[in-house]
């Protein structure tokens, strides 16, 4: 009897070995997020956690939020704290690269490994409800006649409104190194200095500042997409005779160190996980544009993008 347990043990043992590891054991997956709550990044990484559960690829998601420096402190930690570790992710995008390009940390995106892109989402540019202003011309205008009177808010240097307010400096013929823009470690705090009346125009994702829009908190001028948002009557830069054109991507990256079979495990999860009704509906709410690309491809585009993106910031004075 002893001996013909022994074996159904052992044949259940083998038989283990041959499963997936969520089925040995339950899938805690951490997510990095490396800006303050509140804005773009941490919007995506919450959305994602909740479609990751409802698509079963884990069962808990552990969320931590590092901002500063355009998402390099995040990644510092990321990088340092998650080495080999097969259930770690870290949201990551647009913003991240131009803080790399401007910043020069010692830590970038080479030593974590890439999974996938997930959405794009354009730019918004919106005054607090009482200024003085009443249009992006009249915020041209200003501009032209005093740089450093027109103060700027939005994320961490290198972002894609930094970006943006530079590139629309020198299509107004001003000097695009004279802007004066005040970053911030999060969209929350960019919200909250445009709320308070302490920027003169603000600029992040349209999600971010949706809600302030309706309400009449936040007066919109301007998009950065070619043509309006699906839903949204705000103008782009565009029609008001503004040659700018820039969008936001978002992404997740894995840990540094996890084997090629890891890494494809996580990017299946991700896969599963935009399909999820959890996930439409994210997409829907915050106006994201789907944008899926993994593998070898999403691997390219991010090394095209931060050519490109390097190539936009020398052209508007940036670095």
């Amino acid at each position: 009897m002893r001996r013909a347990t022994f074996l159904k043990s052992m044949a259940a043992l083998a038989a283990s070995a041959s499963l997936p590891m969520s089925a040995l054991a339950a899938t805690s997956l951490k997510m990095m997020i490396p800006a303050n709550p509140g804005g773009g990044w941490d919007g995506t990484g919450r959305a994602l956690g909740k479609a990751l559960l409802e698509a079963k690829a884990a069962d808990t998601v552990i969320y931590d939020n590092k901002g500063g420096a355009a998402g390099a402190l995040g990644l510092a930690q990321f990088v340092n704290s998650s080495k080999g570790d097969p259930n770690a992710m870290m949201v990551m995008g647009a913003v991240m690269l131009g803080g790399i390009i401007t910043g020069k940390p010692a830590v970038n995106l080479s030593t974590v490994t890439p999974l996938a892109r997930l959405t794009s989402e354009y730019n918004v540019f919106v005054l607090p409800a009482n200024s003085p202003f009443k249009s992006m011309k009249e915020v041209i205008e200003q501009l032209k006649k005093d740089p450093g009177s027109v103060k700027w808010g939005g994320g961490s240097r290198g972002s894609t409104e930094h970006i943006a307010a530079a590139m629309i400096a020198r299509e107004a013929g001003v000097d695009a190194s004279k802007i004066n823009y005040v970053a911030f470690r999060g969209g929350g705090e960019a919200t909250a200095a445009i709320l308070g009346g302490n920027v003169t125009i603000g600029g992040s994702g349209y999600s971010e500042f949706a809600e302030y829009i309706t309400a009449g908190k936040m007066k919109a001028l301007a998009v950065t997409s070619g043509t309006r948002l699906k839903g949204v009557n705000i103008p782009t830069l565009k029609e008001q005779g503004i040659n700018v054109e820039i969008g936001n991507w978002r992404g997740v990256y894995g840990a540094p160190g996890i084997t090629p079979a890891q890494r494809k495990a996580l990017t299946d999860m991700l896969l599963k996980a935009v399909k999820t009704k959890a996930w439409a509906e994210a997409l829907e709410k915050n106006n994201w544009t789907p944008a899926v690309l993994s593998g070898a491809e999403f691997e390219k585009f991010v090394d095209d993008d931060f050519a490109s993106l390097r190539a936009t910031m020398v052209k508007s004075g940036m670095i």
